[in-house]
């Protein structure tokens, strides 16, 4: 069963790949003067594909994080903030504070940058998950939710670091020797290719050792423990690789904009993330793209289209049929879409074999003697 998993996930990803690979040719070739946007009626636009690609890598991590490993995080956007200032502050070392000159002028240091910020925010998320994941249900919800609001807050603070609440601009695009990868249909391949392999290494280690200790703290951790499971270990490991995510997430997000504050890393951007996992199906790396893609193509089709339909304005509105929408998805497909669209093809197709199965036989072709003495009988009564 695990070979054909991983035979599906590989077709999954070659077929993910094209697709995307097709969405962002059709930008570069633009055949007949057509455009990605011009595809999806100007809903969806090349900057939103970057954005989805962003925020998959966060919570293909945040997944790990709860879905696998079973741990709650209302803080996943303040790792998101670390590797954004980390890309942000390094890059722009010689510009605003004059030192590394001539190094960080290379078109090779915003990538070491981006290195060094996943270190640094797993390294960051190492110290301070040993004393934070010994706690459990709410007060691990608190805790994590208290270390984002600290990063959040931070973030606005050192001006001379981080720009303040004004935020830290100047920050270069990526590029490869003379080569930037920009516009944005450039930057398109950068971001999805490296949530493809994001996804890549999520799965694999899904199903490696890992991931399997993983899932057995997450049914019950006395049952892990009896079975030789450290878990402590497993917690510490699962919370810093879902940073080391949301870290190169960061570090994306910070080149994208070519500036970095505060307000992106909000409170209400945790929640997000949490609300686009559980939408996608924690329990499911691949609910991670499809998670966060729907729930940006809903919010936008939302703000386009509800004037046009139910003839309303403003913000509340938009929130409201959110809602609605939201809470429909998680009343008949509590495990996320992923998963409820799997289980749904399972249903159906059980279905049918419950009546196949359950259908009167064909009576068989009446041969020789008992063919004739059939005709017979429908002669006389004749």
């Amino acid at each position: 069963m695990t070979k054909i998993r991983r035979h599906l996930n590989t077709i999954g990803i070659v077929g993910f790949g094209l697709v995307l690979l097709a969405f962002g040719l059709v930008d570069v070739v633009r055949p007949m003067g057509v455009r990605f946007s011009d595809l999806t009626g100007r809903v969806v636009t090349m900057d939103t594909m970057i954005r989805i690609g962003i925020l998959s890598i966060v919570v293909v991590g945040l997944n790990l994080l709860m879905g696998y490993a079973g741990q709650v995080s209302l803080g996943q956007a303040g790792f998101y903030a670390l590797g954004a200032y980390a890309s942000g502050i390094l890059s722009t070392l010689a510009v605003r504070h004059k030192i590394l000159i001539g190094v960080s002028d290379t078109w090779w240091w915003p990538w070491l940058a981006m290195v060094a910020g996943m270190a640094l925010t797993g390294g960051f998320a190492y110290l301070v998950g040993r004393p934070i994941l010994r706690l459990r249900g709410n007060y691990l919800a608190m805790a994590t939710l208290g270390l984002g609001i600290i990063i959040y807050i931070l973030g606005g603070q050192f001006s001379d670091i981080t720009g303040g609440y004004d935020g830290l601009t100047g920050i270069p695009r990526l590029r490869i020797g003379g080569f930037v990868l920009w516009p944005m249909n450039r930057y398109y391949f950068v971001v999805w290719g490296a949530a493809i392999a994001a996804i890549v290494v999520a799965l694999n280690i899904v199903h490696s050792r890992t991931g399997r200790a993983l899932r057995a703290v997450h049914s019950s951790e006395v049952a892990a423990s009896a079975s030789g499971v450290d878990i402590e270990r497993c917690k510490v490991q699962a919370l810093v690789l879902s940073a080391v995510f949301s870290s190169l997430a960061g570090s994306l997000y910070a080149h994208f904009q070519s500036a970095v504050s505060p307000s992106p890393f909000s409170f209400r951007a945790s929640v997000e993330l949490v609300v686009m996992a559980t939408i996608g199906g924690l329990s499911s790396i691949w609910g991670a793209p499809f998670g966060v893609g729907i729930l940006f193509i809903l919010r936008d089709l939302i703000r386009s289209r509800m004037e046009d339909v139910l003839h309303l304005r403003g913000g509340e509105y938009e929130l409201i049929i959110y809602g609605v929408i939201l809470v429909v998805i998680m009343i008949f497909m509590p495990g996320g879409l992923t998963s409820g669209t799997v289980d749904l093809i399972r249903g159906l197709r059980e279905r049918r074999a419950a009546r196949r199965d359950a259908a009167p036989p064909h009576s068989p072709p009446l041969r020789g003697e008992e063919a004739v003495s059939k005709r017979g009988k429908g002669r006389t009564s004749g």
